[in-house]
């Protein structure tokens, strides 16, 4: 998930919100729907803010699961928006599931594509910005069958009515063009509420328009704890997950529009100095040579001002002053210095990281382990509550 979901264990403690039996709508259908109302994202907001506290105070309460689809190569936008603070949460001593979903890749595609090529440039990407696999358990859907079992039951606690008022399915059914939705796709939030619950993640770093499949996540997991019950009767086996809502920059693509690998509007990690300032030169600007930071009436030049703010650590409004009335020209040499600088050490170390690709499945297969282990033992406590459990 990029999930960011994607794309998050014990739920902070006093916290009504963390009670399956509190706190919690009694519908799917009101519980979505909240999810996305302004009383409810006050409340969100407000709870993600007391988390942040609660980090501080004692991160060993936490456990996060996020991660990305191997459909491209990560780029600013990636690492800007959760990639940085994936490596901030791991330096405060949260634990982190990180899953590369590589089954999620042909919920909407007709093939893989060169996943292969993919999940390793993730895994150079991920190790080269500082996610230390000693810290951070690094895996891919599809090594962890124990996983995709927890699908099975899960399914059985929703409808396909509940299914497509997801905002995110809805959306992506319309994109087809009206070409059949897979039933993978349709399922979509229910595989995610698998790689929140299956670690036992009580966090989920996510953006706004994401709530709702956490939602579902929680009441996939209340609805377990209500029809097939518990293993321990002091507690449910899964936990009401939480929102850790995201503070980062949405930076639009150099064309403009929202930053994406199939606009090709992108600056990779991996890309080589001369590369980033090809591609920020063709970036777009407006005829004003004044620089100012106004993203309401000036988006393209704003977002290139902000984009040198983040990788230089600066106020934006600062940098715009500095550039003064250099114009486009002058703001673009100033954000491909700034960019150039804060990624070459990254870079030197992605370099090292591709150029040894035993080192990065070693990585993978250890995290993949670790998260089988974990995955067996929620199953093993699923099929207690069922009571499918026969020797």
């Amino acid at each position: 998930m990029t999930t960011d979901i994607r794309t998050p264990p014990q739920s902070a403690k006093g916290s009504p919100a963390d009670d399956p039996q509190t706190g919690t709508p009694d519908t799917a259908e009101e519980s979505l729907g909240e999810a996305t109302s302004d009383a409810s994202l006050e409340r969100t907001v407000i709870r993600s803010a007391q988390i942040g506290q609660e980090i501080a105070d004692d991160p060993g309460r936490f456990r996060v699961l996020t991660g990305d689809r191997p459909t491209g190569n990560l780029h600013l936008g990636h690492y800007f928006g959760t990639l940085a603070n994936r490596v901030a949460l791991q330096r405060r001593g949260v634990e982190t599931f990180l899953v590369i979903a590589d089954y999620q890749v042909i919920a909407d595609r007709d093939g893989v594509g060169p996943i292969r090529e993919r999940v390793l440039s993730l895994m150079a990407d991920y190790l080269a910005i500082g996610l230390d696999p000693e810290r951070t358990t690094i895996f891919t859907h599809s090594s962890i069958p124990e996983l995709n079992q927890l699908m099975l039951p899960f399914l059985s606690l929703v409808t396909d009515a509940e299914l497509r008022r997801n905002p995110t399915v809805k959306a992506e059914a319309e994109a087809t063009g009206g070409r059949p939705m897979s039933g993978l796709l349709l399922t979509y939030p229910v595989h995610q509420a698998a790689d929140i619950l299956f670690c036992n993640a009580n966090l989920v770093p996510v953006g706004k328009d994401q709530l709702p499949h956490l939602e579902q996540a929680r009441v996939v997991a209340r609805r377990f704890d209500e029809r097939y019950g518990r293993v321990n009767p002091d507690r449910p086996v899964f936990r009401a997950p939480e929102a850790l809502l995201s503070g980062a920059a949405n930076l639009l693509g150099t064309d403009g529009h929202k930053m994406s690998k199939s606009r090709h509007n992108t600056v990779e990690l991996g890309m080589d100095a001369d590369t980033t300032a090809a591609v920020l030169k063709k970036a777009v600007t407006d005829s004003d040579r004044m620089i100012t930071y106004d993203p309401v009436a000036r988006p393209e030049v704003s977002n290139l001002v902000l984009l040198a703010a983040l990788a230089s650590d600066q106020d934006p409004v600062a940098v715009a002053a500095q550039i003064g009335d250099g114009g486009g020209g002058a703001l673009k040499k100033v954000v491909t210095e700034a960019v150039n600088e804060h990624f070459a050490p990254i870079r030197a170390r992605r370099i090292e990281l591709a150029g040894d690709p035993a080192y990065l499945q070693q990585v993978l297969a250890r995290g993949n382990a670790t998260a089988s282990e974990v995955a067996q033992r929620t199953l093993d406590d699923v099929r207690t509550a069922m009571q499918m459990r026969y020797t």
